[in-house]
């Protein structure tokens, strides 16, 4: 069941963040592996993306890649929130008289991160390519074309096999295990501090949402530079051995970036990234844990 919890409440959290994720995506595609002023900026920030995204491609196309979205965090939070939970309920994250202890938090945290992050990887490969299709005018990195989720799937197996459907599935592995522990250790640990206060101890809604708003400022500003590099990885185009054709390997990938956008290009999208991050944490673990008490309640 707390799999269960875990999915739903990403999947709530997804619907609404879908269209930031999409801007995101965009953003952190636009002018790749072009220093500034060498191309053109479509996307100047949240509102100038959503506006250029709308006009150009329709507006439904700012929820595009929705279903492998939604697929996505029912796979990658069931799995991270899931067994996050059945781990933190068994002690591996406090002590003896239940504190949080910080090293325990962080490797489990990360650790449920990686295996939900490497399990749902094929769908996030297809989130990544439907997100990043554009029209012409206002398109930046390569443009896969996929007609749907599961023709993206087929027509992925049916030229590249297996391997082909995790590719880039090594870069999940820095993003989910930074994003995972950045996101509940501090959620945990803000949790505990704010119900030390009379103010929060009868508000825990409140005491979610404030939890989940600081949360959400931390994955965001750990977690964005691995974000972009994995969507590079995932989105380039490859040749008919199955290898990329930008980026050889993580490293290659890393220090391309670094010569030509600078320490800057790695934090492109943030804006949008945190402005996602925010209300997505804020409703996926506010969601998690209101499903837990309602668990609770009924399994009393």
């Amino acid at each position: 069941m707390d799999f269960m919890i875990g999915g739903m409440a990403a999947v709530g959290a997804g619907v609404f963040t879908n269209p930031l994720e999409v801007v995101k995506t965009r953003m952190q595609l636009q002018g790749e592996l072009a220093a500034r002023g060498q191309y053109t900026v479509h996307y100047k920030n949240i509102f100038s993306a959503t506006y250029m995204i709308a006009k150009h491609d329709g507006i439904l196309s700012l929820q595009a890649g929705l279903a492998p979205a939604l697929w996505f965090q029912l796979v990658l939070n069931g799995t991270r929130l899931g067994a996050y939970q059945f781990l933190s309920d068994r002690g591996y994250t406090t002590d003896k008289n239940g504190k949080i202890v910080f090293y325990k938090s962080v490797i489990v945290g990360g650790l449920c991160g990686v295996l939900g992050g490497c399990t749902g990887s094929p769908l996030y490969l297809v989130k990544t390519h439907l997100q990043g299709q554009a029209a012409k005018e206002i398109a930046f990195g390569h443009q896969h074309n996929h007609e749907g989720t599961w023709k993206a799937l087929k027509n992925i197996y049916k030229t590249q096999g297996v391997k082909g459907l995790f590719r880039g599935n090594f870069s999940s592995i820095p993003r989910t295990f930074v994003g995972s522990t950045s996101q509940l250790t501090s959620f945990d640990f803000c949790k505990q501090w704010l119900l030390k206060n009379p103010v929060f101890q009868n508000a825990p809604l409140t005491t979610a949402f404030t939890a989940s708003m600081i949360s959400g400022i931390s994955i965001s500003i750990c977690m964005t530079p691995f974000d972009l590099i994995a969507t590079r990885l995932y989105n380039q185009g490859v040749d008919a051995n199955g290898k990329g054709l930008l980026y050889s390997s993580y490293l290659d990938c890393v220090v391309k970036i670094w010569k030509s956008e600078g320490f800057l290009g790695f934090y492109k999208g943030i804006g949008p990234s945190y402005v996602r991050l925010g209300p997505h944490t804020v409703l996926c673990l506010v969601f998690w844990d209101k499903l837990k008490d309602a668990y609770k309640k009924f399994s009393d």
